[in-house]
This record gives structure tokens, C-alpha cells and sequence, in this order.
């Protein structure tokens, strides 16, 4: 009779991980730093989310802090500012989306097509600037413009025979004047990220455009774009998902929190800080911040679903 041949051993578990840290233990430890301050810094705090159902009090902390439910949620939706502080919000962000997108694009493609590229590096180093001052620095460059007796502004009115204008009582400016502030901050740097990505498109595809007769702009439009929009969509939804957060030093530190401009600067951000230093209730302050990220999720799925209906690969996942 033959022998039968056994099968080998099996590998037991502790084995597998032995084997798994020994092949990838390297790659393990340098992704720990990260790991430790994501599990610090990120998903520790959200223990503190139970604020927001709590009528919180640092005496009786987390545990033995009354229960109130949803009550903390209710001074946002039932408040007289709600459609204003929301109206603000979104139509603020749709314009910082929109237009910092189109911007950001256009000054990437205009510094990729110049011919010297020492001018192209100086002109990119000088956009970005702006991104690394301050907001409470570009609010005194504002008011430096803007103030009501000698501001910039203001003397060349004066100057040319008009009457001096109180800017931070007129409220029909600064929704283009927040706008434009936007762009000047952070158009620079996100041109870079466009930049970043159209000088890894291949040399060939315009050589072969050119040789067919490709003018500039239509090299632009069939090469350049089109490889753009898988870094194009996920800036569209990671912006979306931040549809309902505010800039708080823009709209607070830059118009100096002057309640004039409130029907037109006031956003949800804004009133939750006025709203906490005023009723010193952290758990409104909680609500509204767990309001905003489940909002934002929400957005982020419902984009990236949308984006997987028109171009499943440029989608996040």
C-alpha cells in the first residue's frame, strides 16, 4: 500500500501576524506617528460630542451633566437669524467654490504656458504669499483701506471732492469685498495643487496636439483640463463638504464683529461664538459643530455619488 502524504502544518494566527510585522513592520512604525495623532487629535475628542446633548457644566462634567436631548440644536433652527445665519453660509461658500476653483485653474494654467520659468517661480512664490498672513494681519491691511476717518480709501474720495464713507456701517460692499478677500488669500495656494498636477502630464500629448495644428487654447481645453478633473473632483467635494462651515476670522475678525453688517456677514460659525460667549453654553457650541460635520458628510457622499454618475474614476471612492 502507498503511504498517504500528509498535509503540512497549518499556520496558526500568531504565526501570520509574526510573518505580517515581520514583511511590513517598517512600513507599520513609520505610519505610527501619524496613527497616534489621528487617535489623539482627531477621534479622542469626539468623546466630547455627548456635550451636545447635555445642559453641560464643568462641576458635573461629562457623566453628571443633565440630559436635555435635542434642546441644544433648537436655538439653530428656531432662532429669527436661522434663514439668514444659513442663507449667509451657503451662498458664501458656493462663491469661495466656485470662483476659487475657476481662479485657482486659470493662474496655474497661465503659469504652466509661460515661457520663462524663473518669472513663472517668482510671479508663484508671490500669489502664495498671502496664504501665510494672518487673518488678524488682513483685517488691519482692511482697515487700513477702509477706516472711517484716514483710511486709504477714504482720502482718495476725499481728494477728488466726495464725502467720506463709514464702510463698516455699509453693509452692500462687503459681500464682494469677503469675496475678494477670499480669492486673494487662497487662490495662490490652491493654484499650486493645479500646478503640481499639469506638470505631470506627459510632453507627448502636446507635441502630437501640435503637430496637428493645436492652437494654446485648444491644447488647453482637450489636454489639460480633461487630465485635471481627477484633482479637480475631489477639491469640488472636499470643498463641498464644507458647505456649511464658516470662515470665523474672515467674517468676524475682518469686518471687527461690527453688528451693522450682521444681515449680510453673519453666518452659522459667527453666531454660535456670539451665542457661546454671551449664554456660556458649551453644549450649543457642540451642537452646532456636530450639526455642521454630519451636514458635511452627508454632502461629501451625496457629491461623490454624483461625481461616480458622471465620471466614476475621478470619484474618491
Amino acid at each position: 500500500m502507498k503511504a498517504v502524504a500528509s498535509s503540512p502544518p497549518s499556520r496558526g494566527f500568531g504565526y501570520k501576524i509574526r510573518h505580517h510585522f515581520h514583511q511590513y513592520g517598517m512600513l507599520h512604525l513609520m505610519a505610527l506617528p501619524t496613527v497616534v495623532w489621528l487617535a489623539l487629535f482627531a477621534y479622542w475628542p469626539m468623546f466630547g460630542l455627548i456635550m451636545a446633548f447635555e445642559d453641560y457644566n464643568v462641576q458635573d462634567g461629562f457623566f453628571g451633566s443633565e440630559f436635555v436631548g435635542l434642546k441644544n440644536f433648537e436655538f439653530l433652527f428656531q432662532s429669527q437669524d436661522a434663514w439668514v445665519i444659513t442663507r449667509n453660509t451657503v451662498l458664501y461658500n458656493i462663491a469661495f467654490i466656485v470662483l476659487g476653483n475657476v481662479c485657482a485653474l486659470g493662474l496655474a494654467i497661465i503659469l504652466s504656458e509661460m515661457y520663462f520659468h524663473k518669472t513663472a517661480k517668482v510671479l508663484q512664490t508671490i500669489f502664495i504669499l498671502p496664504n501665510f498672513l494672518s487673518i488678524t494681519v488682513i483685517a488691519l491691511i482692511v482697515y487700513a483701506f477702509l477706516a472711517p476717518t484716514n483710511g486709504f480709501v477714504n482720502a482718495i474720495i476725499q481728494n477728488l471732492g466726495g464725502t467720506k464713507v463709514n464702510w463698516y456701517v455699509t453693509p452692500s460692499i462687503w459681500p464682494f469685498l469677503l469675496v475678494f478677500i477670499n480669492l486673494w488669500k487662497g487662490t495662490g495656494y490652491s493654484a499650486v495643487v493645479y500646478l503640481a498636477s499639469i506638470s505631470g502630464i506627459s510632453n507627448e500629448y502636446y507635441e502630437a496636439a501640435m503637430l496637428d495644428g493645436a492652437t494654446k487654447l485648444q491644447q488647453i481645453r482637450y489636454i489639460t483640463i480633461p487630465n485635471l478633473r481627477f484633482i479637480l473632483s475631489i477639491q469640488l467635494i472636499m470643498a463641498v463638504g464644507g458647505m456649511f462651515r464658516g470662515d470665523i476670522g474672515l467674517f468676524y475678525t475682518v469686518t471687527m464683529n461690527n453688528g451693522a453688517l450682521y444681515p449680510v456677514t453673519d453666518v452659522i460659525d459667527t453666531y454660535v461664538y456670539r451665542s457661546l460667549t454671551t449664554s456660556q453654553s458649551p453644549g450649543m457650541s457642540v451642537a452646532a459643530g456636530f450639526y455642521q460635520s454630519v451636514v458635511g458628510l452627508i454632502l461629501i457622499l451625496l457629491s461623490n455619488w454624483v461625481v461616480t454618475k458622471i465620471d466614476a474614476d475621478s470619484a474618491l471612492f
